[in-house]
């Protein structure tokens, strides 16, 4: 299956049930789309691209290594967020509430 933001969930589900899973990136994926972006165009990329050599799979991960991505997506987020504020110039005024900002890593 081609990877997205529902792969492992379903990798997992389909594994409980003795399929043999492999999740493809989809850099590898898109240049087998000979024609527009639709559910039977994908499957049909999806299994041009696993017959060819030197394509790799991505491992399925665990509920608990996606929890974990999750948050490190998520403070890097905030971390993107902060620095944006800060390059407005918005806490120019407040200069003294920019630098304990900035501290809090």
């Amino acid at each position: 299956m081609e990877a997205c933001s529902g792969a492992h969930y379903w990798a997992r589900e389909f594994e409980k049930l003795g399929h043999q899973v492999r999740i493809i990136a989809v850099k590898f994926v898109e240049p087998c789309r000979k024609r527009g972006k639709n559910d039977n165009n994908d499957a049909e990329a999806i299994c041009e691209a696993t017959n060819r050599p030197g394509i790799w799979s991505v491992l399925v991960k665990t509920p608990e290594q996606q929890a974990v991505l999750t948050v490190h997506r998520l403070r890097q987020g905030l971390v993107t967020d902060r620095t944006a504020l800060l390059n407005q110039g918005l806490w120019a005024e407040e200069g003294s509430l920019a630098i304990k900002l900035l501290s809090c890593e």
